[in-house]
């Protein structure tokens, strides 16, 4: 697959006000960013190209926009607000389509037969709590793990917009949307290291269209996540530029500034040099390509997360069934990802012939089960279970009652999580339902709850930080009143 990704070095589009400053909201110094404009193809391909990026795309490096302030005064600026520059980061896993709640973590086997079903209940290594018989592992490892029975706030449709930026559609959105998550943490804290793109994006597309990552919003497409799907080594090299030409382009783009900052005597693109940089560290570097190449681990770890069934739902109204997906997630947190997103398999099981909910169940729940414990044990190994944090979900949960066709159908008056990691307190249930896991019936969650947590575990306080919207509005990471989880904190 082709994948045109763009590297840019951007500051916010806004146009400078009369008096020939930068409204207040976009006061800032550029950023690295990297952003696919185009969705990747379900089947990854292999492009007709050697090598990933083209002489044009190189040339996008170029510095553009201009700087209201240096980086010691906004890393200052932050600071007051709370905003801390740290390594920590995220792996968001979406269960396309919405897993059965009441099948995983929140079984009824005392709930009449059309609601219970035929999967049973096991104990975990944490008293009190059960899971699902087909999930042996996570049982296993309970005191690692963390479920939310209670997520209320969901909405009926197939659309993974709530999964990814904790708001729904419709209402008072501003003009372009609301960013997701990783574009949100990516315009708020950049780089962690100058050759990893905050955001990286795992996603498959999707022929259901909102089933996708809804995009970075009003924060434009240079806030998009990075998307390396496809033969990503060939993604991460230089197509034809030797390093005399490489030093050339540096060069050019040296005396291109220099000639600026001879123009603009208010020292405004003191900032641009180290963003310069970023970009060609990210072109000049094997750290992310390396990441990426799954040849460079330890055969033993990509046996222990499984292989599922890649060819699965390879027509794009899903996505393919692959936990090694989870493997490169933590491989690119550790070369400096703030954070990664995966869609995994398809779980909208109404059901029908030959391909009722409990057949699916019986396929689709060891391979998760072995792949989301394979990540959650690595990462406690390699000692990042206190930096990055794992949340698993989907857009809503499952009738309680089981259809005639031998399925459960959209259900969103309540729905489940999972989550680890990022320091958070785990070995525990939160919230509860009622005898048909039909209603919350004790401590509702919403999903800006969750969220505001995970910006919590980054370093970002969101009582105080904002991210300007297209008319150069702050507008607040989470909901007025939305504030981390106590009980994960």
């Amino acid at each position: 697959m082709d994948v045109k990704s763009r590297w840019a070095v951007c500051s916010p589009a806004r146009q400078p006000s009369p008096s020939g400053t930068l409204p207040e909201a976009h006061r800032g110094f550029a950023v690295l960013t990297i952003f696919d404009p185009e969705h990747a193809s379900p089947t990854p391909t292999r492009s007709s190209r050697k090598s990933g990026f083209s002489r044009r795309n190189f040339l996008k490096i170029g510095a553009m926009g201009a700087a209201g302030l240096t980086l010691p005064q906004l890393l200052s600026l932050e600071a007051q607000a709370g905003i801390q520059r740290s390594t920590k980061s995220v792996i968001l896993v979406y269960l396309v389509g919405g897993p059965p709640h009441q099948d995983l973590w929140d079984l009824k086997p005392d709930a009449p037969s059309e609601v219970a079903g035929p999967m049973r209940p096991i104990s975990t290594n944490v008293p009190g709590i059960e899971v699902c018989e087909l999930l042996p592992r996570t049982a296993q490892m309970m005191d690692r793990f963390t479920i939310i029975r209670s997520l209320c706030d969901a909405q009926s449709g197939h659309d993974a917009i709530q999964c990814y930026t904790g708001r729904t559609r419709g209402g008072r959105t501003p003009s372009g949307g609301w960013p997701q998550f990783g574009s949100a943490v990516a315009r708020t804290q950049g780089p962690a290291v100058p050759s990893t793109p905050p955001y990286i994006s795992l996603c498959y597309t999707c022929t259901h269209g909102p089933y996708n990552e809804p995009g970075a919003g009003f924060l434009g497409p240079a806030y998009n996540g990075f998307r390396p799907l496809g033969d990503t080594k060939q993604d991460m090299v230089l197509n034809g530029i030797t390093t005399d030409r490489l030093g050339d382009r540096k060069q050019l783009l040296t005396s291109f500034d220099q000639f600026r900052r001879q123009v603009d005597a208010s020292g405004a693109m003191e900032g641009m040099d180290s963003f310069t940089e970023q970009a060609l560290g990210v072109l000049t570097s094997s750290r992310l390509a390396e990441a990426l190449d799954l040849s460079n681990e330890d055969p033993r770890v990509v046996e222990r997360y499984g292989t599922g069934d890649p060819t699965k739902f390879m027509d794009g109204n899903g996505a393919p069934r692959v936990p090694q997906s989870f493997l490169v997630a933590r491989r690119l947190v550790e070369a400096g990802a703030r954070v990664v997103t995966v869609n995994y398999s398809k779980w909208d099981w109404h059901g029908g012939a030959n391909n009722s909910i409990f057949k699916r169940e019986r396929e689709d729940f060891p391979a998760f089960d072995q792949g989301i414990t394979a990540l959650v044990e690595d990462l406690h190994q390699r000692g990042l279970s206190d930096d990055v944090s794992v949340l698993v979900w989907g857009e809503f949960g499952r009738t309680p009652k089981i259809s005639a066709q031998v399925g459960r159908d959209h259900w969103p008056r309540v729905a489940g999580a999972l989550l680890a990691g990022g320091g958070m307190q785990t070995g525990q249930v939160i919230g509860a339902t009622d005898r048909l896991a039909g209603e919350p019936v004790d401590r509702p969650v919403k999903f800006q709850e969750v969220f505001a947590t995970l910006y919590h575990n980054l370093g970002i306080d969101v009582t105080t930080a904002t991210i300007p919207d297209l008319n150069g509005r702050p507008q607040y990471l989470v909901d007025t009143g939305v504030k981390p989880m106590r009980e994960l904190i």
